[in-house]
């Protein structure tokens, strides 16, 4: 009588231990942590190396961090993956964005994702790439990345962070009491406009007069330096010739021309006057 007595405490008290045992168990079990993603474009999502959807995509994982791999589903447009790690906390939905570009400077995104901290009080760390980004709250500048508010009130906020030579970015936040909020925030580089050739004007068409030289006697013309025959020899013109006209005498009715163009030592070039009687006006 007195073993089956020890032997039924022993039995209660193993049963004891193992009801407690599966309460705490149960009682402390983490519930999973919420992930959603967004991208642009489209995009399919693996979790640890294993596909679990496309994009925009909502689901659950257990609590703790994960491999987050995003692979655009456009294939003609060069859009590189993206790829992080991401802390999963139970009972607190994740959000990451990404807006796919062809290199990790022309690409975007952000992450949102809560630490439970206790007390009374919110938080709020805003981190950047590039760092030292000038971070607003609601409009109103703060400071620059990394930065840290030990106390933000609870509530819907717009945290927007911005660069010089980057795309600004804006995220919708809702801040709760007892956990931190942090925000990584990836900015695209803006690309430098390529210069635009100015259409070349058309080429405008100017008349230009010329005095064609004819037959003479002696089988070439005088040019001279006055528009008389009185004037110095500069040069004999060959018939069939032709030279720009500068002006006409209205006494002798000569043409003056241009014999040679300007050149180095020859500022004004050389210039002389030939009798109208064996050259004429050609346009």
């Amino acid at each position: 009588m007195k073993t089956f007595k020890i032997i039924f405490v022993v039995f209660v008290t193993l049963l004891v231990v193992i009801t407690t045992a599966f309460f705490l168990i149960t009682y402390f079990k983490l519930s999973p942590g919420g992930l959603t993603v967004d991208t642009t474009p489209a995009s399919s999502v693996y979790i640890n190396g294993n596909f679990v959807g496309k994009t925009p995509y909502a689901g659950t994982n257990t609590a703790g961090q994960i491999s987050l791999r995003l692979v655009p589903n456009i294939t003609d447009q060069n859009l590189i993956t993206y790829e992080t790690k991401v802390n999963l906390v139970s009972g607190i939905q994740t959000v990451v964005r990404r807006e796919f570009g062809t290199t990790e400077d022309l690409s975007s995104g952000d992450v949102i994702s809560f630490d439970k901290t206790g007390g009374s009080l919110a938080g709020l760390v805003v981190i950047s790439t590039p760092d030292n980004s000038q971070v607003l709250i609601d409009g109103i500048v703060q400071g620059f990345s990394p930065y840290n508010l030990s106390s933000i009130t609870p509530g819907s906020h717009k945290i927007t962070v911005k660069s010089q030579g980057f795309s600004d970015r804006t995220m919708s936040v809702k801040i709760q009491v007892g956990y931190r909020l942090t925000v990584f925030a990836k900015l695209a580089k803006l690309q430098e406009a390529l210069p635009t050739a100015s259409p070349s004007a058309e080429p405008i068409s100017v008349a230009k007069t010329y005095i064609l030289i004819g037959n003479t006697p002696t089988g070439f013309l005088r040019m001279r330096t006055e528009p008389a025959t009185k004037g110095d020899e500069i040069a004999e013109l060959k018939p069939g010739s032709k030279y720009l006209f500068l002006e006409e005498d209205s006494a002798s009715g000569w043409y003056k021309i241009q014999y040679q163009e300007i050149a180095p030592g020859l500022p004004n070039g050389i210039v002389g006057w030939v009798s109208s009687k064996y050259s004429s006006i050609i346009k």
